[in-house]
């Protein structure tokens, strides 16, 4: 277990949070003035170091507030290596008041379709984007092909760039990585498109069929042929614990298995009771850790558990595996805040 070295990294990533918010309150006043003067190079002069200080991926935006006069957004920008850093940045911010609130992604702005904003030299205003949407069949996601007249002046990264953007406002930027699949910018308009502003109707009847947790059974190959049989959380999204960064892979061999190398008979009681238990500690660490999958293949079950390295999932499944009696049980522990390793699970 690589214990030692992850906490070297979160303290380091603590530290960068906590001399932020140290430099935020000695030079607050200064940003308060700096706003209500509409100051915004000076602003900005301000703070994209403090922010890149932080890490230099981190993008930050200063907008309306819901509740304050004004919300300092520090965002992952859709980078799901930073999702985690962004949203420690936010958890560690003073109370929210009514000048100043804090986010860690980009919020859904109600007067979006009243927005026009210069893209390339031209003018994009969101009331005259243009949608086509597509829920594929069984999938809790949806696609968007989005068209809008000055698309077809623009180069390709430049449309995507401005269609993120949108949506983003449109739904917030963590429901548009919760509920948005495949996203195409296009320069003609799609058949049966709808106007912007049905989006975020469309997406709540979508995450209405998906109210409570589920799993899904898979089946499969190995790398190297063999059966494999997987079952695994759904939908499975990495933005829903956006402290998880923290991977915990539990793997027990079994000694009772058939011709494929799947478990039966004492072997499969077994795995299923130390499911049972470590379903029992996870729901003791509900805020702190989720299991995300597991699967069987060649004589070995892997569960992959995700946690917030400041909690205590990883003891809790070094201690459970002590009492595994077939074969040599393992704990093997990675940041993986991209949520790599269960990739071919998330929804």
């Amino acid at each position: 277990m690589r214990l030692f070295g992850r906490k070297d990294e979160e303290e380091e990533k603590g530290d960068g949070i906590a001399e932020f918010w140290a430099w935020w309150d000695e030079t607050r006043p200064r940003l308060d003035s700096m706003v209500a003067a509409g100051a915004t190079e000076g602003l900005e002069d301000a703070l994209a170091p403090a922010v890149a200080a932080i890490h230099p991926g981190l993008v930050w935006e200063v907008g309306p507030g819901k509740n304050a006069a004004h919300a300092l957004v520090v965002t992952a920008a859709g980078d799901a290596e930073l999702r985690s850093l962004a949203h420690r940045w936010a958890k560690a911010a003073p109370p929210s008041d009514m000048l100043w609130e804090f986010h860690p992604s980009r919020q859904a702005n109600p007067q979006a379709l009243e927005l026009t904003l210069d893209v390339g030299g031209y003018e994009f205003a969101l009331d005259k984007l243009m949608l086509g949407l597509r829920v594929p069949r069984n999938q809790s996601r949806v696609d968007v092909a989005a068209y809008h007249p000055i698309f077809g002046e623009l180069d390709e990264e430049t449309r995507m760039e401005a269609t993120l953007l949108a949506l983003d406002w449109l739904l917030g930027e963590d429901d548009v990585a919760r509920w948005v699949g495949e996203i195409t910018p296009a320069t003609f308009q799609p058949i049966d498109s709808v106007a912007a502003v049905h989006l975020p109707a469309v997406v709540a009847d979508l995450a209405s069929g998906f109210t409570e947790e589920e799993w899904v059974l898979l089946e499969g190959q190995t790398a190297a042929g063999a059966p494999l049989v997987a079952t695994a959380r759904h939908p499975l999204r990495p933005v829903d614990y956006p402290l998880f960064d923290q991977h915990i892979t539990i793997t027990l061999p079994y000694a009772h298995r058939d011709e494929n190398g799947l478990p039966v008979g004492d072997s499969l009681a077994a795995l299923r009771d130390f499911e049972e238990r470590l379903a029992a500690r996870l729901l003791k660490l509900r805020d702190d850790a989720v299991l995300a999958a597991h699967l069987s293949a060649e004589g070995h079950r892997i569960i992959h558990v995700y946690a917030d390295p400041t909690g205590d999932a990883a003891i809790h499944a070094k201690e459970l595996i002590v009492s595994w009696e077939e074969g040599e049980p393992r704990v093997d522990v990675a940041a993986d805040p991209g949520w790599t390793a269960v990739v071919s699970f998330v929804s």
